[in-house]
This record gives C-alpha cells, sequence and structure tokens, in this order.
C-alpha cells in the first residue's frame, strides 16, 4: 500500500486533504509541524496553536489514521523567522511563507516522510502536478483561481514534485467546505489561515523593534529630488508604495525607493511612483533550467498581484532581467516574483535591490 504523510494544520484544507487521501485507499499519517512562538504566546502562532495542533488529533482520530507533532521549533526559528528579520535589516520586504513551504514542508517534514518510508508528501494546497509529453513534471495553477498558491510552491524542484500529492488539485474552496460539512470534520467552519503566523496579533514593527533592533535606524525622508522633508523611524518600517507614515504634503506622498547607504526613506508623488524593469535573483526553474535564453512570461511580483506580460532575459550571472511594458507601482526587493506561462509555473526568484 502506499504511504503518504499529510501536512495537518487543523485547517479545513489539509483536513479534507486527509479525507479524500483516506476514501483514494492510501495508507495515511497525519503530522502537524510544531512551530517557533515568542515565549508565552504560543497560542497567537496562526498556523500552529494548541488548538490547532488538537484539531488535528481530532481529525486524525475521526478517520483512524496515526498521527504525530513534529517538533520543528528550532528549524522553524531558524529557516523562516531569521531569514525574515535579516531581510528587513537588508531594507527588504521578505515573504517568510514561501520559505516555510520549501523549507520546512519540503525539507524537514520531507525527510520524517523519509525517516517512516512514506512514498509521497500531501499538503492541502491548491495547487495541480502534470507530466509533461516529455517525462517532466510541471506545476499548474490550481483550478479555483480565486485559492491558487502556486506562488508559494515556485521554489519546488523536479525532485520534490515526485515525491508530493495536491488532494484539492480539481477542488474549488465551496466544493472544500461542502465536503468538510459532509463528513463533519471537526475544522469544517475554521476561518481561513494568515500570512505571517509568527507574528499572531502582534504588529511587525513591534516584532522587528524587539528581534532585529539593528534595523532600527532613524533618518532622514527626501524628496526625489533630496529636499529634506522629515525623519523616518527605521527604513525597515516601510515598504515600496507605502503611503502611511510619511509626512503631510499638498500631493499623497509614496515611498518610492530606500537609500540604503545613505539611510534615507526617499519618496515622491504617485506619477514618481513605478518601475517597468526589475532584476531577480536565486530563480528555480521548476523544470531545471529555463525555457529560453529570453522568452516571454506572465510575472506576479506579489502573491495578490496579477500576472503581467514580460520579457524575461537570462543574464550571465544567472540572475534574471525583467522588462514590463508597463510601469508596476509595487516592485518590492525582498518579494518573490513568479514566472507563468498561462496556468504552468515556470519557476520565481527574489526581486532583487538592483
Amino acid at each position: 500500500m502506499t504511504k503518504v504523510v499529510i501536512a495537518l494544520s487543523g485547517g479545513v484544507d489539509s483536513s479534507v486533504a486527509a479525507a479524500l487521501l483516506v476514501k483514494e485507499g492510501y495508507e495515511v499519517v497525519g503530522v502537524t509541524m510544531r512551530l517557533w512562538s515568542e515565549p508565552g504566546c504560543e497560542e497567537e502562532n496562526r498556523c500552529c496553536t494548541p488548538q490547532t495542533r488538537h484539531l488535528a488529533s481530532q481529525l486524525a482520530a475521526q478517520l483512524g489514521i496515526p498521527f504525530k507533532v513534529l517538533e520543528t521549533s528550532e528549524a522553524f526559528r531558524r529557516e523562516v523567522v531569521q531569514p525574515f528579520l535579516d531581510g528587513y535589516s537588508r531594507g527588504d520586504t521578505p515573504n517568510p511563507c514561501i520559505f516555510c513551504n520549501r523549507r520546512l514542508k519540503w525539507g524537514y517534514l520531507w525527510e520524517y516522510c523519509q525517516s517512516i518510508n512514506a512514498d509521497y508528501l500531501a499538503t492541502g494546497h491548491y495547487a495541480r502536478i502534470v507530466e509533461n509529453d516529455q517525462g517532466k513534471l510541471e506545476l499548474w495553477c490550481g483550478l479555483d483561481e480565486s485559492k491558487d498558491q502556486s506562488y508559494f510552491l515556485s521554489l519546488l524542484t523536479q525532485d520534490d514534485l515526485s515525491h508530493t500529492l495536491f488532494p484539492l488539485a480539481s477542488y474549488t474552496k465551496q466544493e472544500v467546505r461542502e465536503i468538510a460539512h459532509s463528513l463533519s470534520l471537526p475544522s469544517a467552519d475554521q476561518p481561513e489561515s494568515q500570512d505571517l503566523c509568527f507574528l499572531g496579533s502582534r504588529d511587525y514593527r513591534d516584532f522587528l523593534a524587539e528581534y532585529a533592533p539593528e534595523a532600527v535606524h532613524p533618518g532622514e525622508i527626501v524628496s526625489t529630488s533630496g529636499q529634506v522633508l522629515g525623519e523616518h523611524n527605521g527604513l525597515a518600517f516601510f515598504t515600496i508604495g507605502q503611503r502611511k507614515g510619511l509626512p503631510s504634503s499638498s500631493q499623497a506622498l509614496y515611498v518610492i525607493d530606500k537609500d540604503l547607504a545613505g539611510n534615507r526613506l526617499v519618496v515622491g508623488t504617485q506619477s514618481e511612483l513605478g518601475r517597468d524593469a526589475m532584476v531577480v535573483a536565486g530563480v528555480n526553474w521548476i523544470a531545471g533550467e529555463p525555457p529560453a535564453d529570453q522568452f516571454t512570461a506572465e510575472v506576479k511580483i506579489r502573491f495578490k498581484a496579477a500576472k503581467t506580460p514580460a520579457i524575461v532575459k537570462v543574464l550571465d550571472t544567472g540572475k534574471v532581467q525583467v522588462g514590463f511594458s508597463q510601469s508596476l507601482r509595487d516592485i518590492t526587493p525582498g518579494q518573490m516574483a513568479v514566472f507563468y506561462k498561462g496556468d504552468l509555473v515556470l519557476g520565481g526568484g527574489t526581486i532583487d535591490a538592483r
């Protein structure tokens, strides 16, 4: 019998994914990862609270499958939280959820799968895996466009996909809720999980001030022409396109750039905001290599951003130059840029500060 480890969060998606696997006849093992939380704030990590672990345990008992809580607190602190702090300290705006998937689920959790001789790792992501005519595995968007999570999976490799199952690939969120209610699963009415789970209800600025105080250095707020307009309390507290917290002006001001060398926040009007090109570093090509040295694609510069047509050129350095036919206002260093051909995910990398 094929053995599958399902990553259980206590939420409705992973719960239904587990139920579908059991129904299909797999030997299923449920695993919840214990993630890092600030001391005394264990109830606030939205992905891993005592309540969600209890829901996952209840589900496993209802389905009649083994259940284990895997201790990954230190790994999560090192592989997800610390890069989050380091990114903001560099002036970037990082996306820790992508690295949680790559380094925790398809890292430490897959190592556990191998230790118990499991054949596959399954999750409740809305995405599809397709084998093409050349025998390569492809990552495709989920059928429910409103819930597609392929953006967060763009760092997966051929090897990762070869031992991965996405049971919700062909389902919509509404259908998943309906299945959960029909089976009376304990998570049927659980609310959607949130990004930045380890922050809980805490503002990220307070978190940075405590855990990365070196990132908090007051400096000047200047216009694009160099005029000093005020003082910021730390570049880490601002992101490209932000309006909140800027000096009052006859015209609305936006964050245009961060001058890291001078510790200056550069602001300007809406007409000054936006770029039509960017450099992307550390690109993972899901096929193992880019489609060509230069090609057209659609690019998402943030999870909730629309796919935008672009010309993509692979540089000799391994980085990628991306040119858009229109100016985009939210190109932000540290965020993930993901490349698509329709619903096919080509890969993704980190928007560079260049």
